[in-house]
């Protein structure tokens, strides 16, 4: 039997009647949605040209709306390609992105239209279609007619998305996904909890991968309904979940920490939610979230390029990711040799006793099949597949049980006094202070040799810094390392992040500990925990020692 595609999946609810999307006061059986996605693959020979050699690319610029999964549909039945642009980027960036991922037709709304100025005329206007317009309209009403009711002849391999990756390290890259690995995804729906009954909501951004394949294909698959948010909103969960039933939601970064950060009131736990599954929660706020919400958390670790994934089990300790599928072949790897890096050894109090030859690179021994490829991007497939085996890019260690852990992103290494570690963990501590919302750790420069440790902060409304208490609080962690105590410490409100909900690190280490506006910047002078201000002038002399010793290089690095 034939593997399935997306297309398959879709064809399955075509004359399903049951509610498919709901969207503020809209509301969408799946057939109507199915016919929707119809009409608008018949728009596509009118729109544009097949390119010889490849599929027609949409570039879909739009917010979460009907319209977004009516196209990623249309694309599906009409063995065309979506590439999810991403909003909240602007200019010259927005415009590389559509030209790198050679958009034939573009997919906006009067909102998003003025960010296409950008592009230099690169789409020509009459390929770009307006979804709130009387031409669009007219438009659909003519090629509904023309609709095709058959089989698309969709195969697995065909590509269908185009995914940036969220560029919280690097520039983004387009991450491809085809038919039938979106339709295997779609398939994994039971083991999330949705089933024909379960109400899935959709505010992450869809173009971005973790709502397409954690969320929406899967509801494809079950024939559940989908809730669209426009956009996240912490203030709006809640009300939401009670509006409309939601039994299940992706998240991605820290939106768990937002929707906590608000006030919290007696019936919180009067809500319909049964389970949601995201990535990179803290254990804290994971647990905050079950107490105060009843709900069941599945977090894992997973990427947009899809090659290795890993999952908690009921055994699994809190601030593990867990262990990788059985048919997946995951292990931790010195990027420089090649080698099985050693296990993780714990004191009595949890801290990592041998960070330096413990932490290597998450790597899939039997995954590089798995991985499709970015598009038009040779060298960062090279740096993906190297010797047979698929090398993430994400740092982690593994424990004597087997367990895997995350130690950060490649970029997220700090050497500090000849000593090796990485982020994750450090971020993990210092986000148990009861006055964080979130937390960045990243390394900035030593003025002689090496990094040294700073954390951006964001604190809950109304609270102010306290570095009294902040020391306090870390000198009773008996699992922070001698060298992870923050030497600068940022207050951010609020924290950076990606259209996708990480942590931006990028801009932060940039400022380097230079005092801006809004952002008080503290620094500890000496080897104690004791926190002063850093004013302008101590900044200057700072910079003045990396002068000194020669180490001006170093700032321009970042």
């Amino acid at each position: 039997m034939a593997s399935p595609t997306f297309a398959d999946l879709l064809l399955e609810r075509a004359g399903d009647g049951h509610p498919g999307l709901r969207f503020e006061d809209e509301t969408y059986s799946w057939a109507r949605a199915v016919a929707a996605a119809r009409t608008r693959a018949a728009l596509l020979p009118d729109a544009c040209p097949e390119p010889p050699g490849r599929p027609r690319h949409v570039g879909v610029l739009l917010e979460n709306v009907p319209e977004y999964v009516f196209w990623i549909f249309a694309a599906a039945l009409g063995r065309a390609t979506v590439v999810g642009i991403n909003p909240t980027r602007r200019g010259a960036e927005l415009a590389a992105d559509v030209r790198h991922t050679d958009c034939d037709l573009i997919v906006t709304d009067t909102a998003h239209l003025p960010l296409l100025d950008a592009l230099g005329g690169a789409v020509p206007p009459d390929r770009v279609l307006v979804v709130d317009s009387d031409p669009y309209a007219a438009s659909l009403r003519e090629a509904e007619a023309r609709a095709e009711h058959g089989d698309p002849g969709a195969r697995p391999e065909d590509r269908l998305l185009l995914l940036f990756t969220s560029g919280s390290t690097g520039a983004p890259k387009a991450v491809a996904c085809g038919q039938g690995r979106l339709a295997a995804i779609a398939e994994r729906s039971a083991m999330m909890g949705i089933e024909r009954d379960s109400v899935t909501y959709v505010a992450m951004p869809l173009f971005h991968g973790n709502a397409v394949m954690a969320n929406l294909a899967m509801a494809v698959h079950a024939g559940a309904t989908v809730a669209l948010r426009r956009r996240f909103s912490a203030s709006g969960f809640l009300p939401d979940v009670r509006r409309f039933g939601v039994t299940y939601f992706n998240y991605v970064g820290r939106a768990l920490a937002y929707v906590l950060a608000t006030p919290e009131a007696p019936d919180d736990h009067d809500n319909t939610l049964q389970c949601a599954f995201g990535t990179e929660a803290s254990a804290q706020d994971m647990a905050g979230f079950a107490r105060r919400f009843g709900c069941r958390i599945i977090e894992g670790y997973g990427s947009s390029e899809g090659a290795i994934s890993l999952r908690k089990t009921p055994d699994s300790p809190p601030d593990a990711l867990g262990v990788a599928p059985p048919d997946l072949e995951v292990a931790v790897l010195d990027p420089a040799t090649g080698a099985e890096c050693p296990r993780a050894r714990f004191d009595a109090a949890g801290a990592l006793l041998n960070p330096g030859e413990a932490i290597g690179e998450l790597a899939g021994l039997n995954a590089a099949g798995a991985f499709e490829g970015y598009y038009k991007d040779p060298e960062a497939d090279a740096e993906r597949v190297r010797g047979g085996v698929y090398w993430s890019g994400d740092l982690g260690y593994r424990d004597e049980a087997g367990y895997i852990y995350f130690a950060g992103r490649g970029a997220d290494r700090l050497r500090v006094d000849s000593e090796n570690f990485a982020a994750a963990p450090v971020e993990r501590i210092l986000a148990r202070w009861p006055a964080v919302v979130m937390c960045a750790v990243y390394p900035v420069p030593d003025p002689r040799t090496g990094d040294q440790v700073m954390a951006a902060l964001e604190l809950h409304d109304g609270a102010a810094f306290d570095p009294d208490g902040f020391a306090d609080f870390l000198a009773a962690q008996p699992d922070l390392g001698t060298k992870w105590a923050p030497r600068f410490v940022r207050i951010v409100r609020p924290m950076p992040l990606t259209a996708t909900g990480k942590v931006h690190k990028r801009p932060l280490r940039r400022l380097l500990w230079e005092p801006v506006d809004g952002q008080d910047v503290w620094v500890r002078p000496g080897r104690a925990l004791a926190y002063e201000p850093l004013t302008a002038e101590r900044a200057a002399k700072l910079r003045a020692e990396f002068a000194e010793h020669g180490r001006d290089h170093a700032l321009g690095t970042l």
